[in-house]
């Protein structure tokens, strides 16, 4: 451009982050920019416009201050200038609110960030002032957000600094902020989750470790021991006795001696009657098992008041200890939800219904205290058993989990259907289903079990068809019903019928039983549409009585027609004639015999395999030996001397 005094100036990109074009990149990236004023004097300008006593100007100077503060060229420039302590000293000066502020923290984190002043220079009235804006209740995001990311590279940078910090901020401000911007975020995730909209795999994941997040607020509570000796901790157990068994208006209730209460802390499932402190003193879940008892008793009073009445007048055999069953509930759910552990990064594996409720975790809690309880019930539980117990609750709540149910009421009605009787039946059926009953092994044994079970449902059909059964006869036009009965020879060799005034209420002998077609007359089985009588009637009596229908065709040309008076005795006869004629019995009700005796016989037989871990091929069969001479010779002495 032919401009006098060319050191002056130098290039910028005009979009992105407006970087300055160096020699060693503008031989690599060649874009056009616009003109502006070199590094060094542009930072010179910077410097002196952010002290300036104007305020517009200021500002307008800090806005570009952080946009140029990425570059390192002119990062470099500025720090030469003791830029970096003319920023923490506006800082230090308390003087920058709002938006001059964002921007004066902006441009102070850019610069650091490049590495060339070290982190341990900060001055620690510097660490004060950002602290303190940590530590109001009511401070700007942007100020907020600048203020902890500055904190954060203090603590990374410098094991000096990390002391200094940690004096300044406490853990119970900082969750302070995650508990004002989890309301947030448990608003917006209700309206994603109550309108069924998809959630991203990228949204998926944050709400995981925002989960993760929630749930290591707990962990301080969960490793917090109770102390017996501290009176506020000791009251709280005082109020559980209380609302159990004193009611809201009993005035004596805190006039009782402490050591009357030992009976109602048995009762209340205590392991400790005497110091019930004492039980809260592990941790895992240490304080946090306090806090899950609590809450049930005065916001679900009723619930809690029932289960604890309830189990202290059974038998003391069969009572179900509540203390102890929620101590225990609360590190399982600890356990089960990874209470305290760090987030996966691969993970996406969120609960919905954690964000649908403002104390999702003590809800939770409630929910499944009164799932154990209902358990034991249904178990017929014993203090013996209170392991066992803990098993299926656990298996219960994960298994309800793995649905990902959207809300705690979609989580009651799954555990709902997830009782002790159906959590027997998912074992069972899981134990048919594991990799050893698909090893080669188990499929050879199932396959020479079968013929077996085979024959055996095979002889049940032909002596049910030895019973005989009663049909009814089909006619076109209306008039009194008449029935005919068959059944089959004992030597299966013929099949006797005959008409019948009545439904008789047993067997029918074979005399009286006039017509009979020899079973090697027989010819097919015909079902359904393929049946003569079924073609003769019309269409909406057909559709009744189509699915019952069978023909048995014999020689010459005849047939024999059955409507079956149930779906189970159209299978039996149907089968048993396929059986007769030496075909593939192929009924539904077959299929479902077959796969329940093999079930039976497979299970009878792997029944000392339990625990043994079935191989995969045979053994190798050892090599023959070199001589038999090892062969012990049966004959007596007396032969042998003989000889």
């Amino acid at each position: 451009w032919s401009l006098s005094g060319s050191e002056q100036f130098a290039l910028r990109y005009a979009d992105g982050p407006q970087l300055y074009i160096t020699e060693q990149v503008s031989k690599l990236v060649m874009k056009v920019g616009f003109l502006c004023v070199r590094q060094a004097r542009a930072a010179r300008q910077l410097l002196e416009r952010i002290q300036s006593h104007g305020i517009d100007a200021r500002l307008e100077a800090l806005k570009e201050l952080a946009k140029l503060s990425a570059d390192p060229t002119f990062a470099a420039e500025f720090i030469n200038m003791e830029g970096i302590g003319t920023l923490a000293r506006l800082v230090e000066s308390g003087t920058h609110f709002g938006e001059m502020l964002a921007f004066t923290l902006t441009a102070f984190l850019e610069l650091m960030d490049h590495g060339i002043v070290s982190w341990d220079l900060i001055s620690l009235s510097f660490i004060k002032q950002i602290a303190g804006y940590v530590n109001q209740p009511m401070v700007d995001v942007s100020i907020l957000q600048r203020s902890l990311a500055i904190l954060e590279s203090m603590v990374l940078n410098s094991h000096s600094l990390y002391h200094r910090v940690a004096q300044e901020i406490t853990v119970g401000q900082l969750i302070g902020h995650l508990q004002f911007a989890l309301k947030y975020v448990i608003f917006f995730c209700q309206h994603v989750i109550r309108g069924n909209r998809p959630i991203k795999a990228e949204m998926a994941h944050q709400l995981y470790v925002l989960q993760v997040l929630t749930f290591n607020l707990l962990e301080e509570r969960m490793m917090t021991k109770m102390d017996p000796n501290d009176q506020a901790q000791r009251d709280i157990i005082f109020e559980l006795r209380r609302i159990a068994f004193d009611g809201e208006n009993d005035p004596t209730g805190t006039e009782k001696r402490k050591a009357m209460y030992t009976k109602d802390y048995k009762m209340l499932g205590f392991t400790n009657h005497v110091n019930p402190a004492m039980d809260f003193t592990q941790t895992p879940p240490g304080m946090l098992a306090l806090d899950n008892m609590l809450y049930l008793a005065k916001v679900h009073q009723d619930t809690y008041i029932r289960i604890v009445l309830e189990n202290s007048s059974r038998e003391d055999k069969h009572e179900c200890p509540f203390g102890r069953c929620a101590i225990e509930l609360t590190r399982m759910l600890c356990e089960i939800l990874q209470v305290g552990e760090l987030p996966n990064e691969g993970c996406n594996d969120y609960h919905p219904m954690f964000f649908t409720h403002d104390r999702a975790w003590e809800e939770f809690f409630c929910v499944c205290i009164q799932l154990l309880n209902k358990t034991w019930k249904e178990m017929r539980a014993t203090a013996e058993d209170f392991n066992k117990v803990m098993q299926v609750v656990r298996e219960q709540i994960t298994r309800a989990l793995a649905m990902k149910p959207s809300s705690l009421d979609q989580l009651k009605n799954k555990l709902r259907g997830l009782n002790y009787s159906e959590i027997l039946r998912l074992r069972q059926s899981e134990r048919m289903s594991q990799d050893d009953f698909q090893s080669p092994p188990i499929i050879e044994l199932r396959e020479r079990i079968q013929p077996e079970i085979l024959e055996l449902i095979k002889q049940q059909r032909l002596n049910r068809l030895c019973e005989g059964s009663c049909f009814r006869k089909l006619g076109n036009r209306r008039r009194q019903e008449k029935f005919w009965f068959c059944r089959l020879s004992l030597n299966h060799k013929v099949l006797h019928y005959g008409d019948l005034d009545e439904s008789p209420q047993g067997e029918v002998p074979f005399e009286q039983l006039s017509d009979k077609i020899p079973v090697s007359d027989i010819k097919s089985v015909v079902t359904g549409k393929d049946c003569p009588h079924m073609k003769e009637k019309s269409a909406l009596k057909q559709n009744k009585v189509l699915e019952l229908a069978f023909s048995v065709l014999y020689d010459p040309d005849e047939t024999l027609n059955f409507v079956a008076p149930t779906k189970y005795e159209y299978c039996i006869w149907t089968d048993g004639l396929c059986a007769l004629l030496g075909r593939e019995m192929g009924s539904d009700l077959t299929r479902s015999d077959l796969d329940t005796l093999i079930s039976m016989e497979m299970k009878l037989r792997l029944l000392d395999l339990e625990n043994i871990t079935i191989p995969e091929a045979p053994p190798p069969v050892p090599k023959e030996p070199s001589s038999y001479n090892f062969t012990y010779n049966y004959r007596s002495t007396t032969e042998q001397f003989l000889l």
